[in-house]
Order: C-alpha cells, then sequence, then structure tokens
C-alpha cells in the first residue's frame, strides 16, 4: 500500500482531523480524517421505512435519511452501532438485522466507511424519538422509486434503498 512522503495534522477536532500529506506526483492532498459510521433502514413489518427528519448544519438544510452514527462507543462493533443508533434516534427496536455493504462516500477526500444494514422492526416505537428529529414513515417501494429518480439527496439513504430493491424481504417476527 502506498504511504505519502509527509504528514502533518492541520486540524483535529471532536470528530474529524485534517491531514496535509504530501505524495509523489500528487502534491499536498487534504485528508479529512473520521470515525466510520454505520447506517441501518429500518423497515416495519407492513413494508414502511422508517426514516429520520433532521436538520444538518454542514448542508445548511433539513433532510430525511436513514438513522445513522459514527462508531465512537470503544468495542462497539457496526451491527451493535446499527441497533443502538436505530432505538436512539427512532425509538424502534429491530427483530431481525443484515448486513446489506459498505461504502466510502467520499473517497477523494475522506477515509470514513459507512456500513450499511438493514432491519425488520417492531410495528410500532417503544421507545422515544431523539430530540431534534423527526419521524417519517414511508412504503418501502416508494422510497426504493424516490432513490431511483434521484429524490433521495442523502447518498447512504439512497445506497441503503437500492442495495436493499430486489432482495427477499426481511422476516417478519
Amino acid at each position: 500500500m502506498p504511504e505519502p512522503l509527509s504528514a502533518r495534522t492541520a486540524f483535529d477536532g471532536a470528530f474529524v482531523r485534517v491531514d496535509i500529506e504530501e505524495w509523489p506526483s500528487l502534491g499536498p492532498w487534504e485528508v479529512v480524517r473520521r470515525h466510520d459510521a454505520t447506517a441501518v433502514l429500518p423497515v416495519t413489518p407492513d413494508d414502511r421505512v422508517v426514516l429520520v427528519r433532521q436538520f444538518r448544519p454542514a448542508v445548511r438544510d433539513v433532510i430525511t435519511e436513514v438513522p445513522a452514527g459514527i462508531l465512537d462507543v470503544d468495542g462497539e462493533d457496526a451491527l451493535t452501532a446499527a441497533g443502538r443508533e436505530l432505538m436512539e434516534e427512532t425509538g424502534y427496536r429491530h427483530t431481525t438485522i443484515e448486513f446489506l455493504g459498505g461504502v466510502f462516500p467520499s473517497v477523494g477526500s475522506s477515509n470514513e466507511y459507512v456500513h450499511v444494514f438493514w432491519a425488520r422492526t417492531e410495528l410500532e416505537p417503544s421507545g422515544q424519538v431523539e430530540p431534534g428529529i423527526e419521524l417519517v414513515l414511508e412504503p418501502l417501494d416508494r422510497m426504493v422509486a424516490a432513490a431511483r429518480s434521484g429524490r433521495v439527496r442523502d447518498a447512504k439513504t439512497a445506497l441503503a434503498l437500492l442495495m436493499a430493491a430486489g432482495r427477499p424481504p426481511l422476516p417478519v417476527a
């Protein structure tokens, strides 16, 4: 695996670090170092997708997306984190959860990797919705069509929907 000629940290924050790396034939390159993340596409027994709608400061807009979060709990794997994020953000528990795949969402500038899951949930939430989040429930087939037509603006959400499309449905508990 190639390595840079040199590297220095330009910024070290709570969630990201920015390194300036010197590469042969590329010159200086800014690399954003982030925790890996997990995302889960929750589907209720009546085939509705549970999405979260929340303000995202980076894009200065309210975005509808799948529940997700960074892997920042020591010793916690991506699968466990996906279930935790689902419960924390939506109040829904999963009855079944499966790995769909993963993605580097911005390979030109970041090392972040997102583990993507889908889950069958209970019919109703058993916990509280996280403050600042509005739940959106939509039929799975309608959301897959929205992703296919480019109307889903969040990459991990579009990816999860497209990866789940055409797969055998998750079992209902």
